[in-house]
This record gives structure tokens, C-alpha cells and sequence, in this order.
């Protein structure tokens, strides 16, 4: 059942309908069973009981209750005699019950503003998305402070934490200049009062 699953998400990412951090991904980790033996295990004899461990990595626009009720009823019932422990690394929710989620459309008047920014010093902003791994901005977000993450390397292979890391000397000196645009650009703004 959760291969399917999988597969189902995997299919919408396929099919070009969301970006891999718009869908819930499950991988599994680890798997212990088998009935050990001064030589290794016991190859004749099926073991009691058997453990797996998954990674669940879930978008904010995930339906948590709905994950758990899937966990609970369909991948590891009571009925048949499994038990599951879920270990949350954080928060879904800010302080106030919302998703952590930073809105990235004219509805926000900060990512109006910070797009203003990039597009002035010639910069161009991808389709943003949400990344599977967290960042310190995940703190920002639980107190119900909206925060994007954002390095403008462009032209750039995805090298993070990889061997041989490295960003062109003129990517990274562009890089300087749209930080100053972000920067002097969002330190100036003044909201609307309503």
C-alpha cells in the first residue's frame, strides 16, 4: 500500500502537474528482522516480529490528519497486529495554527516587494518551491513571520553539501549586487495601513 502511494505521488510529479516538493514523498530507511545466531541468523525460522522505519517528508499544503488516518487505517492497522510511532522533526503549524507556509503570489505585498528587488538590478526569479530538507527559517515561520530562502546563483549546478563545491567568481559578485537591491529594497518599504 505504500508503494502505491508512492507511486501515485511520483506519477502526479511525472505527469509535470506539481514539483517534488509539492507532493508527500515516503522512502524507506531500515528494515530489522530475523532471529539471530552466533554465525549470523537463523535462515529456517520466521521471526516474530519485523521493524521498518520510513522518511515522510510532507509539503505545508499537505493534509496532516489525513496522513496519519492513511498511516493508522491503511499502512499499519491494529487489525493486522502492526504498531507505528511517527517522530516528528518540527512544527507543521505556526503558533497560531496556520501552515507554515509563506504565501509567494501578489496576495503577499513582502514577495511583491521582493521580486520588485531582483527584477531591478535584471534578475529573474524561478518558479519558487518549497525545498524537502528545513532551513533555520522554519523558527521565522513558527512565530507567524513569513520568510523565503533565496541564493541567487544562477547558472549553477545544485552542489549543496556535494564534493568540490563551488559558485563562479561572477555569480558570486552578482550575487552581491542583488542582496544590496533585496536588501535596500525591503529595509525601505512601508506597508499600506488600512
Amino acid at each position: 500500500m505504500i508503494t502505491r502511494f508512492r507511486d501515485s505521488q511520483f506519477d502526479v510529479v511525472k505527469a509535470g502537474k506539481a514539483a517534488n516538493s509539492e507532493v508527500v514523498s515516503v522512502n524507506p530507511v531500515y528494515l530489522k528482522a530475523g532471529i539471530p545466531s552466533p554465525t549470523g541468523f537463523v535462515m529456517n525460522m520466521q521471526p516474530s516480529e519485523a521493524e521498518a522505519g520510513f522518511d515522510v517528508r510532507l509539503p505545508p499544503t499537505a493534509d496532516l490528519d489525513l496522513i496519519r488516518k492513511k498511516i493508522s487505517e491503511e499502512w499499519a492497522p491494529a487489525v493486522r497486529n502492526m504498531t507505528y510511532t511517527i517522530r516528528e522533526k518540527g512544527p507543521s503549524k505556526d503558533y497560531l495554527g496556520r501552515p507554515l507556509l509563506t504565501l509567494t503570489n501578489d496576495s503577499n505585498p513582502w514577495w511583491l516587494v521582493f521580486n520588485k528587488a531582483i527584477t531591478a538590478v535584471g534578475g529573474k526569479l524561478a518558479k519558487p518551491e518549497i525545498l524537502p530538507s528545513s532551513t533555520d527559517a522554519r523558527f521565522i515561520r513558527q512565530l507567524g513571520i513569513p520568510a523565503l530562502g533565496f541564493s541567487p546563483m544562477t547558472n549553477t549546478p545544485i552542489l549543496l553539501h556535494d564534493h568540490n563545491e563551488f559558485l563562479k567568481d561572477t555569480v558570486y559578485l552578482r550575487g552581491i549586487e542583488v542582496y544590496e537591491s533585496i536588501i535596500s529594497t525591503l529595509s525601505s518599504y512601508q506597508e499600506a495601513s488600512s
